[in-house]
């Protein structure tokens, strides 16, 4: 089980990703992933370049520079995790507002747990499927999620940020609903 609040819960699923980051052997990080042309390295990129221009967009907050993904992905992801943990764990972000220009204003912690917290979980599974580690997920987080992101299925497509939703079993488990939905297909395998 996930801990509640913003700051615990990057704390958990950063680690969780950080487990599998450290788990990918060394000649590992150019193999295919459930992502279409993306490899493992090109998840750890996605991630650690991706949010600090997200977050200076709503906030005055510049994540540091890190270690090059091409160099050391490992480096890269513990060094980009620890600074987005520093962000969370500092007392002044409760009281910081989110003011991107294409979302409504909202707490800082809010925005990084609801956009980016979110995506490393449901990257872990790419990452850990592609590189032959345990792939499953905290299944309340995976049931929570698709409930709340099931009903915008139409907004996601057209976001351009998931693929075509693969279609999964009416009983299938919370995990593989979420990774259909989010265009993933649950039996993929390398």
């Amino acid at each position: 089980m996930i801990p509640a609040g913003p700051a615990a819960e990057h704390a958990s699923i950063a680690g969780t990703f950080s487990e599998k980051v450290r788990g990918v052997a060394p000649d590992g990080w150019d193999v295919a992933t459930p992502v279409a042309e993306w490899t493992a390295r090109d998840v750890v990129r996605h991630l650690v370049e991706w949010f600090p221009g997200f977050l200076a967009g709503g906030s005055d907050i510049k994540l540091p520079i890190g270690p090059s993904v091409d160099e050391d992905p490992v480096a890269a992801w513990e060094h980009h995790a620890a600074a987005v943990q520093a962000v969370l764990d500092d007392p002044a972000a409760a009281d910081t507002t989110f003011a991107h220009p294409h979302l409504p204003a909202m707490p800082l912690p809010q925005a990084i747990a609801q956009f980016y917290t979110n995506d490393v979980f449901m990257h872990t599974w790419d990452l850990a499927r592609a590189t032959g580690q345990d792939d499953r997920l905290d299944a309340g987080r995976c049931q929570s999620m698709f409930e709340g992101m099931e009903p915008m299925d139409e907004m996601l497509r057209q976001s351009g940020q998931y693929g075509a939703r693969v279609p999964v079993p009416d009983d299938a488990d919370a995990q593989a609903k979420l990774i259909g939905l989010i265009g993933r297909d649950p039996e993929w395998r390398p």
